[in-house]
């Protein structure tokens, strides 16, 4: 039995396409009041090749996270409508919703606020002001096999 070369060279592109369509760059949910803070973190998400969902507002982020399915929430815990620590627990309480993986984003950085945040089921905490590399740590931590994945096959 022989392979010919051309074969080969058609099976690798058609699988490409396939792995294209099955991989998708990670979905980002920013929640920030701060439209400052909300443009940095949109830029270096965006950067990373991440697709982004940027709210201003906590009233409606359980709505969108059982919508859109993010892999990620990037959440803001001093909110004026609803605070980060509650939209914590009503993601906790939604099938849907409770095993997605949230980092709190916050000003909030005495020990017993971290352990606080920690405690209300944040899997992780970054405080602000943040370096642009502790944020890009954070985002390759919990989605860079996501990020990896698109960019392999991104190169094909």
């Amino acid at each position: 039995m022989r392979f010919s070369g051309e074969g080969m060279e058609l099976a690798q592109v058609v699988m490409g396409e396939q792995n294209k369509q099955n991989f998708q760059p990670p979905l980002i949910l920013a929640v920030e009041d701060n439209d400052d803070n909300l443009l940095l973190m949109s830029y270096t998400l965006e950067s990373l090749g991440c697709r982004l969902i940027c709210q201003t507002d906590s009233s409606t982020t359980v709505l969108v996270a059982k919508e859109y399915q993010p892999d990620l929430i990037l959440l803001d815990i001093l909110l004026p409508s609803i605070n980060g620590i509650d939209v914590m627990r009503y993601l906790k309480q939604e099938p849907l919703t409770r095993n997605i993986t949230v980092v709190a984003v916050t000003a909030l950085a005495s020990t017993e606020d971290r352990e606080r945040i920690l405690d209300a089921g944040f899997d992780d905490y970054i405080s602000k002001p943040y370096m642009i590399e502790d944020l890009e740590a954070i985002i390759y931590r919990y989605v860079g096999e996501k990020l990896d994945n698109y960019s392999a096959v991104d190169l094909c």
